[in-house]
């Protein structure tokens, strides 16, 4: 028997750092799955998580917490897919260490991800988003911080994990304020910021204080934000934005849908899916072009140069009701009369 917890060690600490140089927030996104994992599997085998064994997470156990995730948390496919890749990951580190494991691992390795529907993204309108940014409470700290927070998400597209991994140094406020978004791949990025951004993100650092963490953004005892936290934040908001806006009670809210929306801000304005993909980091175009089967406005400048084909003209009348009567009884004839017509003939012969 192999105690998970020296391998869990082992993999967050050592492999993913520095034999493989995952990025923050693949480490991030990775102790996210696990901690869910193993906050299920104690539940279920009723064994703590530092005490229990390699043997026991097996194929099965793996798939009943994805089966879990997505029927009695109510994540997407695509949620699901995330966190099986990051046992895959776990595995794949495992094989090469215990080669006794190999037909448990090959089993886990072999789990299928689901397929995806390739659904219209969703996106808060601009009524909409205008009411999310103002409902924090600008009287309040907590309320400057998350209005910085929500404006600065919206203005650049930011991911949550990214948003959240963004250091004091990161930000620029001078004569064109900008920030540098250290993006997926440990790709940079930096991106200008709206003047209302800028404002927001000023009000917010003038009370933040001498904290002695790098963040930018901190909760309420000065450490760094979760991404629950920062969900738990944006539908409180949103919550309070629909006494305004009763559309958002129908809308999905998540920390992605503010990335989405950025996006449409951007097509609509621009035009331009080149420009988006630039905006959101996206290395290849083929990923933003979600965003066009979402926007009608290309579609509408198709219909609208489009010349269709022409039908011909004619003028639908009413029947007048006793025409429509004397073509009842004609048709009523005519079944009656096929009908006799199709009857045999009854012949008398005369006996001699």
């Amino acid at each position: 028997m192999t105690a998970i917890s020296s391998l869990i060690t082992a993999f967050f600490q050592d492999y993913l750092p520095h034999q493989r140089g995952a990025s923050p927030h693949t480490r991030d996104a990775y102790a996210d799955s696990f901690r869910l994992f193993f906050e299920f599997a104690r539940h279920k085998l009723k064994i703590a998580p530092s005490a229990m064994q390699l043997e026991q997470i097996d194929a099965p156990l793996i798939v009943d917490f994805l089966d879990y995730l997505e029927h009695h948390r109510a994540n997407t496919v695509r949620t699901r897919n995330l966190r099986l890749a990051a046992f895959k990951a776990f595995f794949r580190f495992v094989e090469h260490r215990l080669p006794a494991a190999l037909e448990q691992i090959h089993r886990v390795l072999a789990i299928p991800a689901k397929k995806t529907d390739s659904r219209l993204v969703p996106y808060f309108h601009k009524e909409e988003i205008e009411a999310i940014l103002d409902a924090p409470d600008p009287r309040s700290r907590d309320g400057i911080r998350d209005r910085a927070m929500l404006h600065l998400a919206v203005a650049t597209g930011i991911r949550v994990s990214e948003l959240l991994g963004l250091c004091l140094t990161d930000l620029s406020l001078g004569a064109e304020p900008s920030v540098v978004i250290q993006g997926k791949g440990r790709k940079q990025r930096l991106m200008p910021l709206w003047k209302q951004t800028t404002s927001a993100l000023r009000a917010w650092l003038a009370i933040r204080g001498e904290i002695p963490v790098p963040e930018l953004f901190v909760n309420a005892r000065g450490e760094r934000l979760t991404r629950w936290g920062f969900d738990y934040i944006l539908n409180k908001h949103a919550r309070a934005a629909s006494r305004r806006c009763p559309s958002l009670l129908a809308k999905k809210v998540s920390p992605h849908v503010l990335r989405h929306t950025c996006a449409m801000v951007v097509l609509q304005a621009t035009g331009d899916i080149r420009k988006v993909a630039l905006w959101l980091g996206h290395e290849s175009i083929q990923t933003t072009e979600i965003y066009t089967r979402t926007d009608p406005t290309e579609k509408l400048e198709a219909i609208n140069a489009i010349v269709p084909p022409k039908l011909r003209k004619g003028v639908f009348r009413t029947e007048d009701k006793l025409l429509a009567m004397l073509r009842a009884e004609g048709l009523l004839c005519g079944v009656n009369r096929r009908r006799m017509q199709a009857q045999p003939a009854h012949c008398s012969s005369d006996s001699t």
